[in-house]
């Protein structure tokens, strides 16, 4: 599977202690510079930065090509799209809602961090109730009750797609 990915999926799941369900999950997973840029940013915390000084083996880094201008997105999101777009990408792991609609505009199939939380926990490797726990705890923008309705859902087996 070709998976490409921004900076806010990797760095929720290095903050909340999940980042190594993404090569189970995926095998490997490309990003293009822009995004180890943001992700080395000296305001990261100190265990984003630390992965990005240590990558692991399947983290790929690939620039695109061409890199397509879209409105009000950042660097990082836009090398993202541009890059899954000319790889004809399987999955784009992004979670700005802006990013998101350009994606879906370009026909580019993604998911976000509750999307890749949710299915690691559908192949039993983490603990959704626990995960969701440790997102509430992060500085990640997302609503509470959100994810409330998310383990609600699943745990009734019941989860939209």
């Amino acid at each position: 599977m070709l998976v490409v990915a921004d900076s806010s999926p990797l760095i929720v799941l290095i903050d909340i202690g999940h980042i190594a369900v993404l090569p189970v999950l995926f095998g490997e997973v490309i990003v293009p510079p822009e995004v180890l840029a943001e992700l080395d940013q000296p305001r990261r915390p100190q265990a984003v930065r630390d992965f990005t000084a240590s990558r692991p083996s399947w983290l790929l880094e690939r620039a695109p090509v061409a890199i397509e201008p879209i409105p009000t997105l950042h660097a990082g999101e836009i090398a993202a799209i541009s890059l899954a777009q000319e790889l004809n990408a399987d999955l784009l792991l992004i979670d700005e809602v802006c990013g998101r609609k350009a994606a879906a505009e370009r026909h580019i199939p993604f998911t976000g961090t509750v999307g890749v939380i949710e299915l690691a926990a559908d192949r039993g490797l983490l603990d959704l109730q626990d995960a969701f726990a440790r997102v509430k705890k992060t500085d990640f923008w997302i609503s509470h009750e959100l994810l409330d309705e998310r383990l609600k859902l699943y745990q009734a087996g019941r989860r939209p797609l």
